[in-house]
């Protein structure tokens, strides 16, 4: 247990604590003596301000110690510490944690842990027994008349089917993988976005919305609308915005009929003489002519 009272020897051996400091990094560099602090039993630490322009706001702290009926203090460890007011680098934090989306690039590689709890070990038929194993010694030796005993399926026809149906890969999505998933989509193209809030309809409705398969189509979908937000991106099925496909629908415009002209028929028109220059037509009849 720590002693709150300093040894008083120790506590008066400030001179030996700061030619200490003093043999360790220089004179130049050790300031004034800052305070005593009781380490344990017969065991102190003297402060001494650092005036290092590359170190400001810490402190060299020299600890000094003596056996138990002894009267000589010696030497414990000078180290040097930040104070309240020391300028320190950030914590470091491992890439794993440091790691956010959109900070892949190309060529880079992002390794996954064997345990990595997002995904779990998938379907190979690695772990189906072969045809000609200890449990299944060959199908003539089975009794196929009775419904419990099934023949084992040949290996290689199982991984061609697994391998058809995408089921061949060695670890797939866990439960909290597909819910981590769904939290990330939820947030950017979900219910509770502003652009959801003020959309006329839901992706439910809309024709543009690309159905994807698995437990996640339940909930999700692709938007596959190009003048839309969400484009090519997951969006809840609760999501939605004004590109919806039914929120206006223009009706089909009307084509102008074609201009018809008819040049066979000649239509008549009525032409009369013209009383104030004296002129007259020219196919008149002969006594409107005036011939006296």
């Amino acid at each position: 247990m720590r002693s709150r009272t300093p040894d008083r020897l120790c506590a008066e051996a400030v001179e030996l604590a700061r030619q200490a400091a003093v043999d360790a990094v220089g004179a130049e560099a050790v300031g004034a003596h800052l305070g005593v602090q009781a380490e344990g039993e017969r065991v102190v630490t003297h402060t001494f301000e650092c005036v290092d322009a590359a170190y400001r706001g810490w402190h060299w702290a020299v600890t000094v110690a003596r056996a138990p009926r002894s009267k000589l203090v010696t030497l414990d460890e000078t180290v040097l510490l930040p104070g309240p007011d020391a300028v320190l680098a950030p914590q470091w934090v491992p890439w794993s944690e440091r790691l956010r989306p959109g900070d892949l690039g190309p060529g880079d590689l992002l390794p996954t842990d064997a345990d990595d709890l997002r995904l779990e070990p998938g379907w190979t038929g690695e772990d189906e027994p072969a045809p000609n194993s200890a449990i299944f010694d060959g199908d003539e030796d089975l009794d196929l008349s009775d419904p419990t005993v099934q023949p084992a399926p040949a290996r290689a026809q199982i991984g061609a089917i697994a391998a058809e149906l995408g089921m061949s890969r060695p670890r797939v999505l866990s439960r909290l993988g597909l819910h981590l998933a769904a939290d990330r989509w939820e947030k950017t193209h979900g219910a509770e976005t502003p652009m959801a809030q003020s959309a006329p309809a839901s992706c439910t409705s809309c024709g543009f919305l690309i159905a994807i398969g698995g437990s996640l189509g339940q909930a999700f979908g692709v938007c596959g609308n190009e003048y839309g937000p969400a484009d090519g991106q997951i969006v809840s099925l609760a999501y939605g915005c004004g590109g919806h496909s039914e929120a206006v629908v223009l009706p089909a415009a009307t084509a102008p009929s074609e201009l018809i002209l008819d040049e066979l028929v000649v239509e008549p028109m009525q032409l009369h003489p013209d009383r104030t220059s004296g002129s007259v037509e020219p196919d008149a009849p002969a006594e409107e002519l005036g011939h006296s």
